[in-house]
């Protein structure tokens, strides 16, 4: 394959999360969109030579740059404060863990009541986590939309991992008192009631 088949092949993996990404932190379809094809464009023209593994990085960082940009374009300063939960979820390395663990994993068909229930739940978790405040949501996505580590949500983020870990205990601890509210429990959540 290519090197712009192996590109258009990434980018065509990518756009649909990187699209809820953008969408979850604006909150506006087609701004969203331009933040997404920003994002594309810029990998394309400047980093297209780089070797493909290292295009996820490469394409998480000019996304989230995109997405602060359209912030200082916009001139939005911050998102509400949502209010911290008494969950405690942190395991023996002080990580919330993976907070949709708890989603059933089912080795035969669900039926038309699970599938139901889990589009509820994936629609109440969907929204909850529009609702957290910016780089709580970023930290979040990074985590477990795109499964990158500690240390690779840090350098996409631009911070330190002792922040991320903040912001993702945050997040898990806003999400999960969002959804008990829904009457969602979140069972794997350790702690929780």
């Amino acid at each position: 394959m290519k090197g712009t088949d192996k590109l258009a092949a990434f980018l065509a993996e990518v756009e649909r999360r990187a699209f809820k990404q953008a969408y979850y932190a604006v909150q506006d379809e087609d701004a969203a969109l331009d933040i997404v094809q920003d994002a594309m464009m810029r990998l394309a023209e400047r980093y297209a030579h780089k070797p493909p593994e290292e295009w996820p990085m490469l394409f998480q960082r000019i996304l989230q740059n995109a997405i602060r940009d359209h912030f200082r374009r916009q001139k939005v300063r911050g998102f509400w404060v949502t209010l911290f939960s008494a969950f405690e979820s942190k395991d023996d390395d002080g990580d919330a863990g993976d907070p949709l663990e708890w989603l059933p994993n089912q080795e035969q068909a669900p039926s038309p009541q699970d599938e139901h229930e889990q589009a509820r739940t994936m629609a109440a978790i969907e929204e909850a986590v529009a609702q957290l405040p910016a780089r709580q949501r970023e930290a979040f996505m990074l985590r477990y939309w795109e499964e990158l580590d500690v240390a690779e949500t840090a350098a996409a983020m631009g911070c330190s991992e002792g922040s991320v870990k903040t912001h993702c205990s945050r997040a898990t601890h806003a999400l999960a008192q969002r959804l008990k509210q829904q009457g969602i429990v979140w069972s794997g959540i350790r702690g929780g009631t």
